[in-house]
């Protein structure tokens, strides 16, 4: 950017700098010279020096005394910029009447949250009193109590609220209730601030200014009746809903006159009058949003009680009526009805002590009020949080799990309850405070400085909000694994049968807490089938050469004992987790490894056991790679490959998935969804490997009968049986389970083939291979038949028979 340095006295001459250019030197003539060269015919020979002159701003000086007067460019254009910028201000303007239905209706989104609100006001006016108090003890007078009190009248549609607080001077009642968004409580804190030697007070509860006018969502008229012990004269505030404008008068009436505080009086709408001024409704709202205030808060409700009371005994028939001082009198008791105060907030707030001060009884008492339960929690946890964020809290874990599915699903529960400086908030959560997978977990949070939209029902989106549920989830994760450690078993196995399927879920949605939620997990394995067995148990029971944690999904612990992919594995004495639940599969897959040990399903191909003769295994492979190629021919694309395998023991042969597809588990659940795609099942589906155990006698015969017969059109129906049969156990379904049904019932006939006799004597006769008829009564003539092995059964005409 150029510099100019202009003339600051009179004649002086003006130097200009640029960036680009030599130094410039102007004089009143308008003549310009360069100060680097070409400069002799205007300045003396000698050179013209410059120097700054310090004792006089933005001037330099030449060494014969010239003075030079310096300005920058840029502060010239700065100054035009700004003086074309300056215009009128203005004030913004607002419609009062619009404001207020703003405020009232958009704010809020139930009608209920006004007694929350107006309560939380009367308690900072306590608040407010009790600190002042300390300084000023005069203040609290013969005034009674600090307390709140709440009397609904059905018969008159009104409620009123009455504490014995600070209450208001008429210039304050025109600086809070005539100011829309002026919170007082606000002001006083910024008041306590200030002044050091008092500090500040945490338990005020206002923040925004506008919690009085929420009154308005249910009233039609409201009346503040004040009395500051700062005055001497009460003040009244009147104002009707849908106005731009209140009242306020002195009050003159002697029966109305308060000793000190404020009285709230509100005349309902006509929509509203049966609802919010039905005593037990009031109370339940009260218990709901107030039950932790600190003082005590009073409200007016019907209650009965058995008084004694003298009848007169009626006179029997036939007998004279005797004087009145004669008639014989009976006490009798009954039953009468009256009206009294009753305290609605009798618990008390037990996160506000410390977790060493708090009994266990205690805890599980308030467990059981604020929750609603009949049951004990299985375990809690008490702890307050301090640096960023700032927050109390007390968890729970139920004594008992969800009934139904739904909320395991559903994100949505009213488990925990938010409050902020002991005021109720919301208990209506979308995963903002704990993921999913933890919605089971119950307890309330109490924080002074959350971030709360100004109707103080939503909690925003924040980094305070992110950091508030990592904590909450680390202590949870904690409370749950102090629990798993514990002396009682008992508990924790009741634990996992109630919410083990939740921490499962947690392994889908939540990679950050595997390394927490892994030690957790509990399953049936092949060497603990009747008691469950933690995978840190599992790593310290394998043996030395077992280089991964091996699994097998089935659909029931049954069909697990008896899978034919667990023979070789029980045979090496490897220990294999049985995942018998739908989401077991899907959470293992997503752990991928523990404590670095792979989870390998053993239900799939190339299973490695880490003790294979590799020289006999290929020797094996060549004498049998003639048979694997023509039951492949014989079975086409139903399967990838057919090969020997290194997991069977006593089975003919299995059925095993690909590495990279679904395993027969897999499939079946996929199949059983409710709303599941047919055209992605086929693309997901697995390619099927038909492995072969080449000590089985059945191997051993088709591989005789491949040699031998390869055309045979049993040993084909034979591969076929064999195929179906390997579906079924490997845990596969059937393509058509009739036609399975069918090839069984032919095997089994030629099998049988009449060999005991028949017992229906209507068959005269039956026919021979050759085609000759016999009298069936020669059957019963021969001798008992030698029962054999089903691989040594031969017909006569057996073309591969040696």
């Amino acid at each position: 950017m150029a510099r100019v340095f202009s003339k600051g006295l009179p004649n002086a001459p003006i130097v200009s700098f640029s960036a680009s250019a030599s130094p410039m030197l102007s004089t009143p003539s308008g003549k310009v010279a360069n100060l680097r060269s070409g400069c002799s015919g205007f300045l003396p020979r000698s050179g013209l020096r410059l120097k700054v002159d310090r004792s006089r701003s933005g001037v330099i000086r030449g060494r014969n005394g010239a003075a030079f007067h310096v300005r920058c460019e840029a502060a010239a254009v700065a100054e035009k910029e700004e003086a074309e910028a300056s215009g009128e201000k203005f004030e913004y303007q607002a419609e009062v009447s619009r404001l207020l239905d703003l405020i009232v209706h958009s704010l809020y989104s139930h009608k209920e949250v006004f007694l929350r609100e107006l309560v939380s006001n009367a308690s900072d006016a306590l608040d407010k009193l009790r600190f002042l108090s300390v300084t000023e003890p005069h203040l609290l007078g013969d005034a009674g109590n600090l307390e709140i009190r709440i009397k609904p009248d059905p018969d008159n549609g009104t409620i009123t609220i009455t504490d014995t607080g600070i209450g208001m001077t008429k210039e304050e009642l025109i600086d809070c209730l005539g100011t829309i968004a002026q919170s007082g409580t606000s002001k006083f804190l910024k008041a306590l601030k200030e002044n050091k030697d008092l500090g500040s007070d945490n338990g005020l509860i206002g923040q925004f200014g506008v919690g009085f006018y929420s009154a308005f969502l249910v009233a039609e008229k409201v009346v503040v009746s004040t009395k500051s012990p700062r005055s001497d004269k009460q003040y009244v505030w009147e104002a009707v809903s849908d106005s731009s404008s209140y009242v306020i008068r002195e009050e003159t009436d002697p029966e109305k006159l308060l000793l000190r505080g404020t009285q709230i009086t509100l005349y309902l709408r006509e929509d509203d009058k049966y609802e919010f001024s039905e005593p037990t409704r009031i109370q339940n709202l009260v218990k709901n949003y107030s039950q932790f205030v600190s003082f005590p808060i009073y409200t007016w409700q019907e209650k009965s009680r058995t008084v004694e009371v003298e009848e007169e005994e009626e006179p029997k028939e036939g007998e004279e009526v005797k004087p009145e001082d004669e008639v014989k009198k009976k006490k009798t008791t009954k039953t009468e009805k009256y009206w009294d105060w009753e305290l609605a907030n009798e618990t008390k707030p037990i996160w506000m002590r410390g977790a060493k001060e708090v009994e266990k009884n205690e805890y599980h008492e308030f467990y059981k009020k604020t929750f609603n339960e009949f049951l004990d929690p299985l375990a809690y946890t008490h702890f307050t949080t301090e640096g960023e964020v700032e927050f109390r809290s007390v968890l729970f874990i139920p004594g008992m799990g969800p009934l139904n599915n739904e909320e395991v699903v559903n994100p949505k529960t009213k488990n925990i309850r938010l409050y902020v400086k002991r005021v109720f908030i919301s208990d209506d959560f979308d995963g903002e405070l704990f993921p999913r997978y933890l919605s089971f977990v119950k307890g309330v949070v109490d924080s002074n400085d959350l971030p709360l939209n100004v109707s103080r029902e939503i909690l925003q989106e924040s980094r305070v909000v992110r950091i508030m549920r990592k904590r909450l989830v680390r202590k949870t994760f904690d409370m749950i694994q102090e629990l798993s450690e514990s002396e009682n078993k008992e508990d924790y196995k009741k634990f996992w049968e109630n919410f083990g399927r939740f921490l499962k879920l947690g392994c889908i949605e939540d990679t950050g807490n595997h390394k927490r939620i892994t030690p957790l997990l509990r399953f049936y394995t092949s060497k603990s089938e009747e008691e469950l067995t933690s995978l840190d148990e599992y790593v310290e029971n394998m043996g030395e050469n077992e280089k991964a944690i091996y699994y097998l999904a089935t659909d029931s612990l049954k069909s697990a004992k008896t899978a034919p992919f667990l023979e070789k594995l029980v045979q090496k004495d490897i220990e294999v987790l049985y995942l018998v639940e739908p989401i077991d599969e899907v959470a293992i897959q997503n752990l991928q490894t523990y404590k670095e040990k792979k989870f390998v399903d053993i239900s799939k191909e190339d299973l490695e056991l880490g003790d294979e003769d590799e020289v006999k295994d290929r020797e094996t492979k060549q004498e049998y790679n003639l048979l694997c190629d023509w039951i492949k021919q014989q079975l086409g694309e139903k399967v990838a490959k057919v090969q020997v395998s290194k997991r069977l023991s006593s089975s003919p042969c299995v059925l095993v998935s690909g590495k990279f597809g679904w395993s027969a588990n897999m499939e079946r659940l996929m199949k059983a969804q409710a709303l599941g795609d047919t055209s992605s099942l086929e693309f997901m589906r697995g390619r099927r490997i038909l492995e072969i155990n080449t000590d089985h006698p059945i191997i051993k015969d088709l591989n005789a009968a491949c040699k031998n017969a390869p055309d045979s059109t049993d040993a084909k129906r034979a591969v076929d049986l064999l195929y179906d049969t390997a579906l079924i156990s490997s845990g596969f379904s059937p393509d058509s389970p009739s036609e399975l049904g069918n090839k069984i019932y032919d095997m089994m006939a030629i099998a049988l083939g009449g060999r005991w006799g028949r017992s229906d004597e209507d068959s005269a006769e039956s026919v021979t291979e050759d085609g000759s008829a016999e009298p069936s009564g020669s059957t019963s003539s021969t001798a008992e038949a030698e029962v054999v092995e089903p691989s040594e059964v031969r017909t006569e005409s057996d073309p591969w028979n040696d």
